[in-house]
């Protein structure tokens, strides 16, 4: 073993002290651009594109509820099945995102009466919608945080009927852009799905490329104690191969590994602590088979 579970801790605490307020100021900027969106354009069309937003926009059609408190407790109670089918490392990601998100939704609902927008433009009320969400959510997924809500559903199917990320978010979206259809009708149904396109393009497009998944390629002279902080502490697969380079016909070690998007920094941030001097490279997987 070249390093214990009480040194995986301690890297990963340095890796989160050197940029918790950063990320922390990103998370407060997503919220704020998804809560702008949301308020500005997205319910006030009954534009239901999925998420819990998307489930508030349809509860307060039925009983009147209000946005703001119906995606907190919904969050809440998302947040509690995390803790006991997920485990709390992987639920406390989501909890400062569950809980802001539905703060910025309530100081910002009255944001319509500072800034006038002509509702008669569904398209344009979707699209630019669309744009700012998936904007906020990009940034809030690249700063290592998740605003909760159908994420936990996401990696609840993931985890229990090994159902990727992009089918499980496609279903369950889907449902709930269906079910705003029987409310809302087929043509609000439409716009909203077109702003759950944009939304999500934008999201990979902000975090890095289009894709849910990424594959490093990492060059370092501490190959051993890299792919253990990848097998054990991040708790995905890596494959060494072995390398020479081109310029001094060096013999290398090359280790790949693919994860979720959504955990490209942490690797990325582990990578930078571990060995300053390493060479990887990130590209796009578009389809992931096997492997364990």
């Amino acid at each position: 073993m070249l390093f214990d579970k009480e040194k995986y801790d301690q890297l990963l605490k340095s890796i989160n002290a050197k940029s918790r307020i950063k990320r922390f100021i990103e998370l407060c900027i997503g919220c704020f651009l998804i809560a702008v969106a949301f308020n500005l354009f997205l319910s006030p069309n009954n534009l239901a594109p999925g998420g819990v937003g998307g489930i508030a926009i349809i509860l307060r059609r039925i009983f009147g509820w209000d946005n703001s408190v119906t995606i907190l407790l919904v969050n809440i109670i998302l947040l509690v099945i995390s803790y006991f089918t997920l485990g709390f490392s992987k639920t406390k990601n989501s909890v400062l995102g569950s809980l802001i998100l539905p703060l910025f939704i309530k100081l910002t609902a009255n944001i319509s009466v500072y800034i006038s927008i002509d509702l008669s433009h569904l398209i344009l009320q979707a699209i630019f919608g669309g744009v700012i969400f998936g904007a906020g959510a990009g940034i809030i997924f690249k700063a290592g945080y998740t605003t909760g809500g159908t994420d936990i559903i996401n990696q609840m199917m993931y985890k229990y009927l090994h159902m990727g990320f992009g089918t499980s978010t496609l279903i369950i979206d889907g449902l709930i852009a269906l079910m705003s259809g029987f409310l809302f009708g087929p043509t609000i149904m439409m716009y909203a799905l077109v702003a759950l396109y944009i939304i999500s393009y934008m999201t990979d497009r902000v975090i890095l490329g289009i894709s849910d998944s990424k594959a490093f390629y990492i060059v370092t002279t501490k190959d051993e104690e890299m792919k253990e902080f990848i097998l054990k502490y991040l708790n995905h697969g890596v494959t060494v191969f072995n390398a020479k380079g081109g310029f001094k016909e060096r013999k290398q070690k090359v280790l790949l590994c693919v994860l979720p998007t959504k955990d490209y920094y942490k690797l990325k941030a582990g990578i930078n602590e571990i060995d300053k001097d390493a060479f990887f490279v990130v590209t796009d997987s578009y389809e992931v088979f096997g492997g364990e």
